[in-house]
């Protein structure tokens, strides 16, 4: 299973960068979990964006669905036929109208350009051979950490939370662990790169990556604050990184 980070950046975008968007491709699918401002031009120069089989959202923030109005637009008025399925938290289908409405765009512009899902956080989804699970975990909204597997591989992106039991149980043992670490100072609804690192420590994960982190941040501070609480290994994510995930013994 191979993940490419196309956006990390929280939200508001690094210099040239991007928000929330990771592909996923393993399984014979091809899968993007959140789609954030600057995703979908990144998208583009790793995929052909009308066969993406899939597009899975984590939550209903902005800056982890707003480019789902650019991607729309290219698959409605572009030259490519295709209409990739959209997996969205309950609720979407109302904030995505919200997305368009008062513009040139009809309200269910992006329900056009999509097949929209509504999907139970409860309920297993199976893309090709990838197999998503979800976990609620505690932000300023409905939010859902996600879990893709293929086989015994597995990554866990923590979308957006603060500190939590939760994430560590869902998280157990997994081969990847991609955790936000948004803010320096503990607050609600988002971890400090220290706390990213006691989450992936406590989940017994086997590598880490912190993400949705600004590069007005130091990073040499947040690597080495993760690395205080985990000694596995841990970066930060980059924009065009490209990691792989298999399932190792243990």
């Amino acid at each position: 299973m191979r993940i490419v980070v196309l956006g990390k950046s929280p939200s508001w975008q690094d210099a040239g960068g991007a928000c929330s968007g990771y592909l996923v491709e393993g399984g014979g699918a091809t899968v993007l979990l959140d789609c954030g401002p600057g995703v979908f031009a990144k998208l583009r120069q790793h995929a052909e964006y009308e066969r993406v089989d899939a597009i899975v959202l984590s939550h209903l923030h902005a800056d982890h669905v707003l480019d789902l109005v650019t991607y729309a637009s290219a698959l409605r008025y572009g030259p490519r036929e295709g209409r990739p399925r959209l997996y969205a938290p309950p609720g979407a289908r109302e904030q995505l109208a919200l997305l368009c409405r008062g513009g040139a765009m009809a309200e269910d512009h992006v329900e056009l350009a999509f097949e929209l899902t509504i999907y139970d956080p409860a309920q297993r989804l199976e893309i090709g051979e990838l197999g998503l699970r979800f976990a609620p975990v505690p932000h300023f909204i409905t939010c859902n950490a996600i879990e893709v597997d293929e086989g015994a591989a597995r990554l866990t992106f923590s979308a957006d939370c603060g500190p939590n039991d939760a994430l560590v149980d869902f998280a157990r043992d997994t081969e990847l662990l991609l955790a936000e670490a948004t803010i320096r100072e503990p607050a609600a609804g988002h971890l400090t790169p220290r706390q990213a690192g006691e989450h992936a420590a406590r989940a017994r994960a086997r590598s880490l990556v912190l993400t949705h982190i600004s590069d007005e941040l130091d990073a040499d501070a947040a690597l080495a604050e993760a690395a205080a609480a985990y000694d596995g290994p841990v970066e930060i994510a980059r924009e065009g990184a490209v990691y792989t995930v298999a399932a190792l013994a243990r």
